[in-house]
């Protein structure tokens, strides 16, 4: 079996309040849309406080190279990393030797080699650790990672096995990009970074856990013919979004199918889980799961709440509603983890919160 002990999360120190990042894309984008009165009110419809940003906003003013990006994107997530993993490590009681297995994830920044292994070089966690680097799931991978490390503690009884995620989406800002999908991206993507401790079964006999979230079950879901629905276009300049408005849509047309299909291969209903843990996408993609999965609208609070204050921080967004569900209080019984990503994709992960 395989259990999730502890989850930290990176709160960065350029927090904005959406309001102020409303004005600064009205100053940005001015001269490039006529309607920028109409496209503004996107900003409102977001549902979004504050947004968590890992550069000052003044950062994007000037025209800065996708080398010039990347090598932030390499600090910065370098220095945020050494900060939350020692510090999960520390109330975990769990020494960096002791890490069997790291999995890293990430799809807004590219280093060779991965960031697990310059953090295992700069901290000094075990030089033996299995890694398991993961690029391109998008808001997707905070599920799939989790699944990935269920696999692995299912196979080894003695793993520790650290998750990091690092998603600085403000650093794929292209400004000279005028397309919808960029400004639309303006008004909803943020920056975060999460750590999880996730232990196999002798591992959680041995050291104290600070939670005790048993994963039961996954799946995953690639739908066919769907890869424009939302990802990354590789252009001379960096990351160009790609984000369809049809995405709320598709949680009616294919996703509800699967996510009750895979209820009942757990031998469960919608009556059965207590606890939704799920990555907000958007309000509207909220309120989909709420019309089309028949949720109560408190059933995901905390989603909305992350949102709320947050921001969408892509694949880690999910870990920050998780820890707030460990912090604040959840019911004993059966969670269900969800994301969305590109593929166009869908991963689900079935919880024990004991």
């Amino acid at each position: 079996m395989a259990y999730i002990s502890a989850v930290e999360t990176v709160d960065f120190p350029y927090k904005l309040p959406q309001g102020e990042l409303k004005k600064f894309a009205s100053n940005l984008f001015s001269d490039s849309f006529e309607n920028i009165n109409r496209l503004l009110e996107v900003f409102d419809n977001t549902g979004i406080h504050s947004r968590n940003l890992c550069v000052p906003v003044d950062f994007f003013l000037t025209d800065v190279s996708f080398a010039e990006k990347n090598n932030l994107f390499q600090k910065i997530s370098l220095e945020y990393s050494a900060l939350i993993i020692e510090k999960i490590l520390a109330g975990s009681k769990i020494s960096k030797e002791d890490i069997t297995d790291i999995i890293y994830f990430t799809s807004t920044g590219l280093t060779t080699p991965s960031l697990d292994a310059i953090i295992i070089n700069k901290l000094r966690l075990n030089s033996n650790a299995n890694r398991i680097p993961v690029w391109g799931l998008g808001c997707a991978a905070g599920v799939s990672a989790l699944a990935k490390a269920k696999v692995t503690a299912d196979a080894n009884p003695d793993a520790v096995i650290l998750l990091l995620g690092v998603e600085l989406c403000s650093l794929t800002f292209i400004r000279n990009d005028l397309s919808k999908s960029n400004f639309i991206a303006t008004s909803l993507f943020s920056d975060g970074m999460a750590a999880a401790l996730v232990l196999g079964e002798n591992s959680r006999n041995h050291f104290p856990l600070v939670n005790e979230v048993k994963l039961l079950s996954s799946e995953s879901k690639l739908y066919y013919d769907s890869e424009d629905v939302m990802g990354w276009e590789f252009i001379d300049e960096g990351f160009k979004v790609v984000f369809s408005k049809d995405i709320p849509g598709l949680i009616g047309s294919a996703v509800k199918k699967d996510f009750f299909s895979f209820l009942d291969k757990n031998r469960l209903s919608l009556n059965d889980i207590q606890n939704f843990v799920i990555h907000p996408g958007g309000m509207k993609v909220i309120e989909a799961y709420i019309n089309n999965l028949s949720l109560e609208k408190e059933k995901l609070s905390f989603t909305t709440k992350i949102l709320q204050n947050y921001g969408n921080m892509s694949s880690v967004t999910v870990l920050y509603v998780l820890k707030k569900f460990l912090k604040e209080g959840y019911k004993k019984g059966k969670g269900m983890m969800m994301s969305l990503g590109p593929g166009f994709s869908c991963e689900m992960l079935l919880l024990e919160m004991q």
